[in-house]
């Protein structure tokens, strides 16, 4: 019901780790990629659904692995829970999703998750 807020995406995440940030940059551009961002210790290379395979097939081409490559749902907007009782609530229903066998992917928009 919420998935509005979501949008499908390619993502594909390298190691940031003795690379140069724009040359990355620059390589994921040149071979389709729709966006790129540093998180952390990461690069994340995005992509449209349909242009995913062929990205990924390029990059690896060019000497690049990853850490992640997948089609995700990525959140339009993220939320960042600051009551202790927020998160609490929010980390039991996570670890409940994720338990359930029935479950086969979960997304979310708690920006702060790794806080908890």
């Amino acid at each position: 019901c919420v998935s509005w807020q979501f949008d499908q995406k390619g993502v594909l995440v390298v190691e940031a780790e003795g690379r140069d940030e724009d040359a990355v940059m620059m390589d994921a551009l040149e071979c389709g990629a729709a966006d790129f961002s540093r998180e952390g210790e990461v690069f994340e290379i995005y992509t449209l659904p349909a242009d995913f395979s062929a990205v990924r097939e390029k990059l690896e081409e060019m000497g690049y692995s990853f850490l992640q490559a997948e089609i995700q749902m990525v959140p339009q907007n993220y939320i960042t829970l600051t009551d202790e009782k927020d998160r609490t609530s929010m980390r039991r229903l996570l670890d409940a999703l994720e338990e359930n066998d029935d479950v086969q992917s979960v997304w979310h928009n708690w920006e702060n998750e790794d806080e908890e």
